[in-house]
C-alpha cells in the first residue's frame, strides 16, 4: 500500500491541528475530560505573505516553515504530533463498493486494483489510502469504502513543513473533511441534535470561498468561488493609497480612516452577501432542494461587522458565524478575547485537532 501513515489515521496521543492556508497558519490543540467535554488547550494564528502559498502549493518553503515555527512558539504547546490537510483540489476521492468480510491485506489489494481506474497517475507517484465507511446501503453484504489519493510531492511538502518546524506529521487529511468534522459538532448542538438540518457552510478564505451543503453528516453539494477577503484588502489599497502590506496590517488591526465602514466595508459586505446568495441559487437550481435551514460562515472574513445580517437579508435564511470552540472549556494558556475575535478562522484546524478523538 502506498500511503503516508494514513489520510484517515486515528490518533489517541496529544495532537496538533495545523491548517496552512494562502493567508495564514492556524494551530489548535484540544484535550478531553472524563465526561467527554472538549478543552481548548492552545491556539494561535500566524499570517503568511501573499504568494507564499498559491493554490495550495508551497511556493516559499523556508518562509512558510519559519511561520510554522513561530505559530508553534506563539501557542505555547510542547506537543510534536501534528495533523495537517491538503486542499480538496489536491486530493482525488472516490467511494467504491467492495465485498464485506475482507481482511486488511485483501482490502488493500482490492483498493489498489480499483484505484487504477480513477487515478490519472501511476500509483508510484501518489500517496494512496482508504477508509471503510460502513455497510453498503445499495448492496447487502458489501461495504462502502472511500479511496483518497494525492500526488506524493503535495504530501511531502506538508510533511517537510512540519518536520522543518520540529513536528512529526502523523495525519494528512483533506481540508473540507476537517472543516466538516468541526461543523458536525456544532450542528449536533441544534435542536433534535441537528437531525435532518440542512446547513450551507461557507468558508471565506483570502482568495476563494468554498461552499458545502451538509445534511446528517453527508455533503449534498460543493462549490468554490473565486471571491474572498483579499478583495477587501484591494479595496482598501484603492481607496486610501496604502501598499497591499499596509492595507492588510491595518485591516487586521482595525486602524483605518473614519469613513472606512461606510465607504469600503459596507459595499464589500453587501457584495459578499450577494455572492453567497448567488451560490445558494446555484445549489437550488442544481438539486431538488429549494431552501436550507441555516447559512454558516467561517474563515477570516466571516466575522466582518454586519455580514451575518446582510446574508440573512439577502437570502432570507438564518445566518450565523461558526465558532468551533462553542461549548468547549477554554484552557489557561488561551487568550480568551483574542481567540473569540478569531474563532471562525480556526474551523479547519479545530477539525484536524479533533482527529485525536476519533475511534
Amino acid at each position: 500500500m502506498i500511503a503516508l501513515g494514513s489520510l484517515f489515521k486515528r490518533q489517541e496521543p496529544a495532537l496538533l491541528g495545523l491548517d496552512i492556508s494562502s493567508s495564514s497558519v492556524k494551530l489548535v490543540e484540544l484535550s478531553r475530560d472524563k465526561s467527554g467535554k472538549l478543552t481548548l488547550e492552545h491556539c494561535a494564528i500566524e499570517p503568511l505573505e501573499r504568494g507564499w502559498i498559491t493554490d495550495g502549493n508551497v511556493e516559499n518553503f523556508d518562509e512558510v516553515a519559519e511561520a510554522v515555527r513561530r505559530v508553534v512558539k506563539k501557542s505555547g504547546t510542547h506537543t510534536k504530533h501534528v495533523a495537517m490537510a491538503l486542499p480538496a483540489s489536491a486530493v482525488i476521492t472516490k467511494k467504491i463498493i467492495l465485498p464485506g468480510g475482507l481482511s486488511e491485506a485483501e482490502l488493500e489489494i482490492q483498493v489498489e486494483s480499483e484505484a487504477n481506474q480513477y487515478i490519472p497517475f501511476s500509483l508510484d507517484e501518489v500517496s494512496l489510502d482508504f477508509c471503510v465507511l460502513g455497510p453498503s446501503a445499495m448492496s447487502v453484504g458489501d461495504v462502502e469504502v472511500l479511496i483518497a489519493a494525492s500526488r506524493k510531492e503535495k504530501v511531502q511538502d506538508r510533511q517537510g513543513l512540519a518536520e522543518a518546524a520540529g513536528l512529526k506529521p502523523v495525519v494528512i487529511d483533506v481540508e473540507s473533511y476537517a472543516s466538516r468534522l468541526a461543523t458536525a459538532r456544532l450542528i449536533e448542538g441544534f435542536s433534535d441534535g441537528g437531525r435532518d438540518t440542512l446547513v450551507a457552510l461557507f468558508e471565506i478564505g483570502a482568495l476563494t470561498t468554498s461552499m458545502q451543503v451538509i445534511k446528517n453528516g453527508d455533503v449534498l453539494y460543493e462549490r468554490d468561488q473565486a471571491f474572498g477577503g483579499a478583495q477587501l484588502t484591494q479595496l482598501i489599497v484603492r481607496q486610501y493609497g496604502f501598499s497591499p502590506e499596509e492595507a492588510e496590517i491595518k485591516k487586521r488591526s482595525g486602524e483605518l480612516p473614519e469613513d472606512y465602514s461606510t465607504s469600503v466595508l459596507k459595499p464589500f459586505v453587501d457584495t459578499l452577501a450577494q455572492e453567497i446568495s448567488r451560490a445558494l441559487q446555484f445549489f437550488f437550481t442544481s438539486t431538488p432542494h429549494n431552501n436550507i435551514d441555516y447559512v454558516m460562515l467561517a474563515g477570516g472574513s466571516s466575522a466582518l461587522p454586519g455580514l451575518t445580517a446582510a446574508v440573512t437579508l439577502q437570502t432570507a435564511f438564518a445566518c450565523l458565524t461558526a465558532d468551533p470552540f462553542d461549548g468547549m472549556t477554554i484552557g489557561n494558556n488561551v487568550k480568551d478575547k483574542k481567540m473569540r475575535r478569531e474563532a471562525a478562522s480556526y474551523l479547519t484546524s479545530c477539525g484536524l485537532a479533533m482527529r485525536r478523538f476519533l475511534q
